[in-house]
């Protein structure tokens, strides 16, 4: 098969013929039709990603959706022509999904939404696990809180913006100027944070008080602003950037709390795989009720520009998730 191959850091990808995948126990053979592009992907390339423990050589891509070509043994969930998508390689020595054939973990998969294409559902994955993960396992969001979700058109907001708005939350988000346009057009109500601090949109959304679940996709400063920004005594943080060195002061002076999100953990330790497979699923329900829908680059690449689609992503130029389709 052919695949894009990581041969050293910090150099573009190659296409190289490599010899195809066979599913072990518990594994599916996927014919991958669409392979979603992450910031972390090329952070993997460059070598600035030591927690995903990918080295070369090695096959990128995490999100993936294609056609089951063959099942192992002790797989029942999924069999041969079922349309399958998911997070399931490109870090902890996995091969990922930038080649034509990968050998999966099926616990990692479920079946991909009708009301999708192959491009959108492999833009969902990484993304809406995060968002899952914060939304819903950490702060269990619920119906009336008022959620406030930072970075509201990025590729991992954006989606958190609509499974929010899926249980009922009150959505707010905050993206600069160019932002604020999509941020409104996918339900939420848009904060221009180029404009507005923190005290005054705390002031004028939430009479002071605070928002009930923040959500941090931008970490630095952002992650600080979140802790002013929350709920006294009930607010909770949610961050999935929560590195460098943060003040706890802000946080701690509202009597809230915070958790972190690392969504790399099944896929590094094999453990809670399971869990990744149940979140699919949900994300496919949402979907084929009208909920879930990612926003699209407006460009799609096949393998052989898998650096063009790199490119954009490292130059922030991408007006939406960029997906590689292996067999254009």
């Amino acid at each position: 098969m052919r695949a894009a191959v990581l041969t050293a850091y910090n150099t573009p990808l190659e296409i190289r013929d490599v010899p195809d995948p066979t599913p072990g126990r518990g594994e599916v053979l996927v014919r991958v039709m669409a392979s979603g592009v992450n910031p972390l992907d090329t952070k993997i390339r460059r070598g600035m990603a030591a927690h995903a423990k990918m080295a070369p050589p090695a096959i990128l891509g995490i999100d993936m959706a294609g056609v089951v070509e063959a099942v192992g043994e002790q797989v029942h969930q999924v069999q041969v022509g079922d349309e399958v998508f998911g997070m399931t390689g490109g870090v902890g020595g996995i091969a990922g999904s930038l080649a034509e054939l990968a050998a999966v973990d099926a616990r990692l998969i479920a079946r991909k939404p009708e009301a999708l294409s192959m491009e959108q559902a492999a833009a969902i994955p990484l993304g809406f696990v995060t968002s899952w993960e914060g939304l819903v396992d950490r702060a269990d969001v619920t119906a009336g809180e008022q959620v406030l979700i930072h970075g509201g058109a990025g590729g991992v907001g954006f989606l958190a913006v609509q499974l929010a708005l899926a249980r009922g939350a009150h959505v707010f988000a905050t993206g600069g100027p160019a932002s604020q346009q999509v941020i409104r057009q996918v339900g939420a109500t848009a904060i221009d944070y180029t404009t507005s601090g923190v005290e005054e949109y705390v002031d004028e959304y939430t009479s002071g008080e605070g928002f009930d679940v923040v959500v941090d996709n931008v970490g630095g400063a952002t992650l600080d602003a979140s802790f002013a920004a929350v709920k006294r005594y009930t607010g909770h943080v949610v961050s999935a950037l929560g590195w460098g060195t943060h003040s706890l002061a802000p946080l701690s002076f509202r009597g809230a709390t915070y958790s972190g999100v690392f969504t790399l953990l099944p896929l590094l330790t094999g453990r809670g795989r399971e869990h990744h497979g149940h979140i699919m699923s949900q994300a496919a329900a949402l979907a084929d009720h009208g909920g879930l829908a990612p926003r699209l680059h407006s460009t799609t690449f096949p393998l052989d520009e898998v650096n063009h689609a790199y490119e954009i992503i490292e130059n922030a130029t991408a007006t939406g998730k960029v997906t590689v389709l292996p067999h254009l």
